[in-house]
């Protein structure tokens, strides 16, 4: 908006600080290119329209704002003259788009000396030539060092994200690998074990008997329970028993197979009474060899079964084949960075998921927000590997009024009280040379804020750290319709 013109004054100009080195001559061209305005109270320029003026202050209180999500957060309050705002980058050209950065309005009647833009850059780079090149490699090599720093910081974290799903997928595909070999030679023995019973003088119905053992002891296998290693320890004693009683050579060898396969004294009783006294030895280690099998093979398909859920958890959070933007279900990818940053987590750090599972989906950006998640996560673990390696990281989901909070609680070092303002700075970062960049959470803070219209906060003391994020539970789209 505009102002009431009223006269310039170059010996008024002049006493502002920005301009009290200028000659009179080049204050009276300063005077003639701009003008004074007087603003009643209200806006006078709004974040994100063309940046057409550079303002400084005579006279009068401003108030300066950034639109945070829906909201306008005020940034500063002053009644400092000569205080400067708006086309502060215009000497840069059409190099950068040209825009408001924040929001500008003034509480009471407020005096002005405006500049159009385009005369501030002819101004600047006439008057100031070697100092605009300074700015220039100061703006764009700071812009260039931020990009490539970033991409620095993103390739690290998916080298350690790598390193980490590859240690996951390791664990159960060497699982697999020895039962695989383990099953091949009971398998063995088991045919071995056959050709010996075959050859003794069995009557087909013994031998439908043996079989029928064998069928009803694999499927005792599938729903054996799950037992405590001291009820385990107690069972195993009796089977031992009672093999040693009915002439079980090495029964001490066999108890532990039939206990965890669920195979209990009532069991081989039944077993005693279904097959001769002769042939009992052999009925048993052709049921443990099947006991055995069934096992090996539970083992391989909860093995196959880890690496494909890693695989998922991997897809998941990568958002291969997804829709960028799409509405989510914030648990799932929770779990899938949890899950990928396992190997990072450790195992001496707990984590507890504090979950409202009633929370509905959200639209979001999913693989951009997995990128906030692993931020905060790697944040929380380096803190409390600080203090001594332990701690507890606690991942609490809420619905907070008409958002969704997201809270990451660590048990770390905490954050100092005078780095809490600055943590989201580009560049800042409290981790010793070269182990943090100090972008992830100004990238964080980009993503939740600029990208989803949330809001991102920390409160911390040791011991105690807490990073918010509170997302939209609707977008703006949905809302206007």
């Amino acid at each position: 908006m505009s102002g009431q013109p009223m006269p310039c004054d170059p010996q008024e100009i002049g006493a502002l600080f920005l301009f009290e080195k200028l000659t009179p001559e080049q204050l009276g061209r300063l005077c003639g290119a701009g003008r004074v305005e007087r603003f009643e109270p209200g806006p006078v320029y709004a974040e994100g329209d063309p940046a057409t003026c550079f303002y400084v202050m005579i006279e009068g209180t401003v108030v300066l704002y950034r639109r945070v999500g829906g909201d306008d957060v005020e940034v500063t309050r002053t009644s400092q003259r000569g205080v400067y705002a708006g086309a502060m980058q215009a000497y840069l050209g059409d190099r950068v788009r040209q825009v408001y950065n924040n929001s500008m309005r003034v509480t009471e009647p407020t005096r002005f000396f405006v500049v159009p833009a385009d005369t501030f850059a002819e101004i600047m780079q006439e008057w100031f030539p070697m100092a605009v090149h300074l700015l220039e490699g100061l703006f764009f090599g700071s812009k260039n060092t931020q990009r490539m720093i970033g991409q620095r910081e993103r390739l690290l974290a998916l080298g350690s994200l790598s390193a980490g799903l590859t240690h996951e997928l390791n664990n159960p595909a060497a699982a697999a690998v020895r039962a695989t070999a383990t099953l091949r030679e009971r398998v063995g023995k088991m045919r071995h074990k056959l050709a010996i019973i075959a050859q003794g003088s069995y009557s087909p119905e013994v031998m439908a008997r043996l079989i029928d053992l064998q069928e009803r002891t694999a499927e005792r296998v599938a729903k054996a329970p799950v037992l405590s290693p001291l009820e385990a320890s107690d069972q195993e004693d009796t089977v031992t028993d009672w093999l040693d009683d009915h002439g079980i050579a090495e029964g001490w060898r066999i108890a532990p197979t039939f206990v965890q396969a669920g195979l209990d004294v009532d069991w081989l009783d039944q077993v005693a009474a279904a097959v001769d006294e002769e042939i009992l030895p052999s009925a048993i280690g052709w049921l443990n060899y099947t006991a055995e099998t069934e096992l090996l093979m539970d083992e391989i398909s909860d093995s196959t079964t880890r690496i494909s859920h890693l695989v998922d958890a991997a897809k998941q959070y990568s958002q291969l084949d997804r829709a960028p933007f799409r509405h989510v279900d914030v648990h799932e990818l929770l779990d899938s960075t949890l899950l990928m940053l396992s190997g990072k987590i450790g195992q001496e750090i707990k984590v507890v998921k504090d979950y409202d599972r009633t929370l509905p989906r959200i639209p979001a950006y999913p693989a951009e927000l997995n990128q906030v998640w692993t931020n905060l996560i790697d944040n929380a673990v380096a803190a409390m590997n600080s203090a001594d390696g332990q701690g507890t990281l606690t991942v609490r989901t809420a619905r907070d009024h008409d958002r969704l909070l997201v809270e990451f609680r660590d048990t770390g070092v905490g954050i100092p009280a005078d780095d809490r303002g600055r943590i989201f700075d580009p560049f800042f970062t409290t981790k010793p040379v070269g182990e943090g960049t100090g972008l992830g959470l100004d990238i964080s803070w980009r993503i939740v804020v600029n990208k989803h219209h949330g809001s991102i906060q920390v409160e911390s003391e040791p011991g105690d750290t807490r990073f918010q994020v509170l997302l939209p539970l609707t977008d703006a789209e949905e809302e206007s319709g």
